[in-house]
């Protein structure tokens, strides 16, 4: 063990430059997943302790027992707490106060006239608590309202819409109400709560523009006398509380709150970075098998000297793998290093774009630490192992052979098994998304296509190789000739080395055709259903933005240009016992504006106790026309609706369709998603789109567009989306470089002599510098080609998954365009990787390189 461990670090030595590839690749993989979770644990603790401080003096809130939560939604929506509880609630011994708690959306307008936020995160409204224990926000500036039409809003917020204190602007409820800013305020020492947007108001403005009728609240929040536990304080009000309504501790509903909105969050986001992560370390695990076994090939004759000379088959693996493991932890902690790094240039750059990241120490755990570390010493020493055992089984009389016949990527039993593979892929994709849909088989048809294109690479690469460097032979002559033979003396290698590339390019490939799948989906669907001439909308998704007025459509279709303006309002209630969300419109006009394909039953006679439904969701259900549903809203009313109307489309519509006048009684604060318009005869869509912009100026400048505009805004996220995708992934096709440049620099060492016979016989410096250029070109088209392929494949298999999975048709979407820029930049990094090794070569002295064994 003693001489194996001298010998590594002897060979480490020399040869260090062999492994730099390799500790690159290594490093920026760690590096990434240790960011990822240095990062995660300082947010995680940053909204413990920004919910901590924010809520230290509720010990106690009082609010409805029951939520309704509908599906794709984790947190449901309460019935309101009558505000008359609080005198009851303070006469309870152990109470020393108490104040109800009116939230709702209010989206504000900045000096610019554009809505803040709304993007995703929450913009929120309500009463300022006067009780500054109680209160969460904390005024910072100002004052706190006083009289009608005054707010104090949270810091981050009036920065990031140019607003000071005195300014006067609009507040959407979504009524438009003419607010002036009077304070600022913090919450737990933030300007904000992430990108959460904050409005107080007075209790009297709360209850006029965030309820539905004055007297009711979200919650409320009390405050317990001192040495009274909240756990005390939860069990004395319990029995003084209506039937509906519940109590729970202060540390109770901070940790909802933090789960919400701080784990739900993080989860998916670091979720989101963890993939990527993988995809890069999966990158790396090729370039580094690649970099080892060449290394192992070019010390044949040193491995089987050592082997005439008395050393073990063991001696000589463990040689190999001590000099992974030396290459492993040395990159493994600077890649550790380098993620806490990338943790605190991340602290130092998200408020620069708006989001609070915490001030102060990073919070390291001590997953973070132990899980980068173990992750890259596994990777490394997993990716050595083959070759490692390919060392350790060299013959002694190898040192007597100049050469090693490379047959492995034409040998039949790997055609054979990765033909069985490919075939059994297809088998099992085919059955996950046509003949039984499940998202697992599907799943796993993917992986076996994954494992399948990485057996057969090296029975491919000889006929890829022939077939995409062909033209090279007439473009560049002898050197071109040259370059596609080197890429075909080992077609295992050039298999590995372009195996990284084909993953980078695979993933690029499948959210390239995923995102184009949405973005066709969200056309069609819009297309098929949307058969207004303009749509006004507000810029939001998640549970960003308040919505438009319930007034704005009546006042657009009372336009001489507009023949029919619906809205499409939202509501919850639970039908047999499952949470629903319904839309809650005006049906006739809904069926003027909308394609709701074939409608059994007439839409007219809904009332205020008629449903109608999707086909879809009434065969779900078991539900005919005629037939009864029981409804139970929020209020905790329970009412009886009869089935009168079915329809065959719902992308647009929902599933459950009631009346403004059957959900007036349940409403809270009534709000549209979206209003459709159409034009009278003759009216043209500028002429009409202009005078609805006119109506609706004074609703807060909701935007109005065009159907084709409204489809493309529609799917305005999907490009944000690929946009970050392709950043992430640049760090998987950087991997990959490195591991084609590492791969011809090896190769470059191994053929010194021929090189410089090259050379020798006439070849210039600059015929070598192409001949290497071209080979790593080559490499390059064939992962990439690979890529292409199996990337397409699974984003195929991705839509129909996902159209199996979900009540929506998906459309396959192969963008040619954007495919063929990830072709030609799978092509300029091939180009690019050769640069470094093609100048090594070209510097190469030639007698020197004529000499060498």
């Amino acid at each position: 063990m003693t001489a194996s461990l001298r010998l590594s670090l002897s060979s480490l030595r020399a040869h260090r430059r062999r492994f730099a590839g390799t500790f690159l690749a290594v490093f920026l993989g760690v590096a990434f997943l240790a960011g990822t979770l240095v990062m995660g644990d300082t947010l995680r603790a940053s909204f413990d302790s920004m919910f901590g401080s924010a809520t230290a003096g509720t010990d106690a809130v009082v609010r409805g027992a029951d939520a309704i939560t509908t599906p794709g939604e984790s947190r449901g929506v309460r019935r309101p707490v009558d505000t008359s509880l609080v005198e009851a609630i303070e006469a309870v011994p152990g109470v020393a106060a108490a104040a109800p708690d009116i939230q709702g959306a209010g989206q504000l307008v900045g000096g610019d006239g554009k809505p803040i936020g709304g993007q995703g995160p929450p913009t929120l409204a309500g009463n300022w608590i006067t009780d500054p224990k109680l209160n969460p926000y904390r005024l910072a500036e100002g004052r706190v309202p006083a009289r009608t039409g005054e707010v104090v809003v949270n810091r981050g917020t009036a920065e990031k819409g140019g607003l000071r204190i005195g300014d006067t602007t609009i507040l959407r409820t979504p009524d438009p109400v003419r607010v002036t800013i009077v304070g600022l305020a913090t919450f737990g020492g933030e300007d904000g709560m992430a990108q959460v947007t904050y409005t107080g108001m007075t209790r009297a403005d709360a209850e006029k523009y965030l309820t539905a009728r004055p007297g009711q609240a979200a919650s409320i929040v009390v405050r317990a006398d001192p040495g009274v536990s909240q756990t005390q304080l939860v069990d004395r009000l319990t029995p003084t509380l209506p039937k509906g309504v519940e109590a729970i501790t202060g540390q109770e509903s901070a940790q909802e709150n933090n789960d919400m909105i701080a784990s739900q969050f993080l989860t998916v986001f670091t979720t989101f970075l963890l993939v990527f992560s993988g995809v890069a370390l999966l990158v790396a695990t090729f370039s580094i098998h690649n970099t080892f076994a060449i290394v192992v090939a070019q010390r044949t004759r040193e491995n089987a000297l050592l082997r005439a000379l008395g050393a073990s088959r063991r001696q000589v693996t463990v040689a190999t793998l001590v000099e992974a493991s030396a290459v492993a932890v040395t990159a493994s902690a600077a890649g550790l290093a380098g993620g806490i790094g990338i943790a605190a240039g991340l602290q130092a750059l998200f408020p620069a774009i708006g989001f609070p990241f915490p001030e102060g120490d990073l919070v390291i755990s001590g997953l973070s630490w132990a899980l980068p570390l173990a992750v890259g010493v596994l990777v490394c020493l997993g990716s050595a192992l083959v070759p490692a055992v390919r060392a350790g089984r060299t013959a002694p009389l190898a040192a007597l052979r100049e050469t090693a016949l490379d047959a492995s990527g034409v040998s039949r039993p790997r055609a054979v098994t990765g033909t069985v593979l490919i075939a059994l892929a297809i088998a099992v994709t085919l059955t996950g998304v046509l003949v039984s849909p499940s998202v697992w088989l599907a799943g796993s048809g993917a992986v076996l296509a994954l494992v399948a294109f990485v057996v057969l690479g090296p029975v491919a690469s000889r006929t890829a190789v022939r077939v995409l460097g062909s033209p090279l032979d007439r473009l560049r002559g002898v050197t071109g000739g040259l370059a596609r033979r080197n890429a075909l003396r080992s077609p295992k290698r050039t298999a590995a080395t372009a195996s990284a590339l084909m993953i980078g390019v695979a993933v690029v490939s499948l959210f390239t055709v995923f995102g184009a799948s949405l973005k066709a989906t969200m056309d069609q669907t819009v297309s098929r259903s949307f058969a207004g001439d303009v749509a006004v909308s507000t810029p939001s998704f998640g549970a960003g933005g308040s919505g438009l007025s319930p007034k704005l459509a009546p006042a657009i279709g009372a336009l001489p240009e507009v023949d029919t303006a619906v809205g499409l309002g939202r509501g919850v209630a639970e039908v047999d016992g499952k949470g629903r969300a319904l839309t809650v419109t005006d049906p006739a006009a809904l069926a003027r504006t909308f394609d709701l394909g074939a409608v059994r039953g007439d839409l007219r006679t809904l009332g205020t106790d008629g449903l109608a439904l999707s086909e879809k969701e009434a065969d779900r259900q078991g539900l005919h026309i005629g037939d009864r549903a029981r409804l139970a809203f929020t209020d905790g009313e329970k009412r009886t609706f009869t089935v009168r109307a079915v329809y065959g489309q719902s992308e647009l519509a929902g599933d459950y369709v009631i009346t403004r006048a059957a959900w007036a009684p349940h409403r809270t604060q009534d709000a549209d998603t979206l209003i459709a318009v159409s034009f009278e005869d003759g009216v043209s869509t500028d002429t009409g789109k202009a005078a609805v912009e006119k109506a609706a100026a004074p609703y807060g400048n909701p935007e109005v567009q065009t159907r084709d505009a409204y489809a493309r805004s529609s799917a305005g996220g999907i490009d944000m989306m690929l946009t970050l995708v392709y950043a992430l992934l640049a760090l998987a096709v950087l991997i990959a470089l490195l591991g084609i440049a590492n791969t011809l620099t090896l190769a470059i060492h191994e053929r010194t002599r021929e090189l410089g016979l090259l050379r020798a016989v006439g070849q210039t410096r600059s015929q070598l510098r192409a001949m290497v250029r071209w080979e790593s070109v080559l490499v390059a088209a064939f992962g990439t080609a690979g890529g292409l392929i199996l990337g397409a494949f699974l984003g195929w298999v991705l839509v129909r998954a996902s159209d199996g999975a979900s009540d929506s048709a998906f459309a396959f979407a192969a963008p040619p365009t954007q495919l063929a820029v990830v072709a030609l930049v799978g092509l300029a990094a091939g180009a690019l990787a050769g640069l470094r090794p093609a100048r090594r070569a070209a510097r190469l002295d030639v007698l020197r390189a004529v000499a060498t064994e």
